[in-house]
């Protein structure tokens, strides 16, 4: 039996839920279950008691804002912890289209795909001005040779993800989970695809960043951060081959005069030379440290991951020793 949980993290969506809630598809094929789950991320209008008056079956409640990140991985654990073996990710304000979860849901029900991503058709989509679409294209293509991957829209949030793959992601940034979590599925080998998608207009502008230069900027520090997490020894290795080609340079300058027979103005080019190769040297062993880290990173994901799945066993066994099943959503703080 398969079964499919359809997460929303929301922050103040009492409004726009509903509808939201409405357009989601009740039968997919391939599908034998389908739920949903709500993230209340600290609302103050009321947004988890919509959630339950429309049928709800899984809230889980931040009892603060925490972000969409937290968000994002409280839904993940929460639609693991409930059985999912595929989660789908969607936004509570309207702009994709609900019918197209069975688009996102097809290529994991046929073994074609860990992870789906929903292409809202960047290059010509009418809901998105010229500079929008021209951030959206050229941060796609960085994001694609970070993470190694074709992935065609890279910050689309309408995502689906099989439980193999959720079971092996940790969100890590604060502020966008879509492009750490590529970069992470990249480098960990999954199978990622995209699919054309529908969109709608936006009903009211982005919670997520306040002008276009800051979400440039943290988008800019989520992909260095999580790719240096993934490629420690390379990232490390470049920074220091820099610093030290720079070196070089003021050492060959004075090499150039000393050879003349005039070295002996010229000290200051060789003791910044040296500084700078010595700092080259010393940033390149941080990379061999940073990669040995890493080493025990993957040690830890997959404890990680064991425990996940002892959770998801001792939940399961849980829920089945309840007698009869709770009819009302179920809630969690966090």
């Amino acid at each position: 039996m398969t079964k499919l949980i359809i997460q929303i993290p929301c922050f103040n969506e009492a409004e726009n839920l509903p509808e939201t809630l409405v357009a989601l598809p009740r039968r997919i094929p391939g599908v034998d279950v389908i739920e949903v789950l709500v993230i209340d991320d600290g609302s103050h209008d009321g947004t988890a008691e919509v959630a339950r008056r429309f049928g709800v079956q899984h809230v889980v409640r931040h009892r603060r804002n925490r972000g969409l990140a937290a968000a994002f991985q409280s839904g993940l654990d929460a639609a693991l912890a409930a059985g999912a073996d595929i989660v789908v990710n969607t936004d509570a304000d309207g702009q994709y289209e609900g019918a197209d979860i069975a688009k996102l849901v097809a290529p994991i029900v046929a073994h074609e795909a860990d992870i789906v991503i929903g292409d809202r058709g960047v290059a010509d989509n009418a809901h998105f001005g010229p500079f929008k679409r021209l951030l959206q294209r050229m941060g796609s293509s960085v994001v694609r040779q970070l993470s190694r991957t074709d992935v065609t829209d890279a910050v689309s949030g309408f995502r689906a993800i099989s439980r193999a793959a959720a079971q092996r992601i940790t969100i890590t940034t604060e502020f966008s989970y879509t492009t750490d979590m590529l970069i992470q599925a990249g480098r960990k080998r999954f199978k990622i695809v995209s699919v054309p998608i529908r969109t709608h207009a936006a009903v009211r502008p982005s919670r997520l960043f306040k002008s276009v230069p800051q979400f440039i900027s943290r988008q800019l520090m989520t992909m260095a951060r999580a790719y240096a997490t993934y490629n420690p020894l390379r990232t490390f290795m470049l920074i220091g081959g820099a610093i030290a080609a720079l070196g070089l340079l003021p050492i060959l300058r004075f090499l150039y005069f000393w050879a003349s027979g005039d070295g002996q103005g010229h000290v200051q080019s060789l003791v910044l030379g040296g500084s700078l190769l010595v700092l080259g040297v010393l940033t390149g062993l941080m990379g061999v440290l940073a990669d040995l880290i890493g080493a025990n990173r993957k040690l830890l994901e997959a404890t990680l991951k064991h425990v996940r799945q002892l959770e998801e066993q001792v939940a399961l066994l849980r829920s089945e020793s309840e007698a009869p099943p709770r009819a009302a959503a179920r809630q969690v703080r966090r």
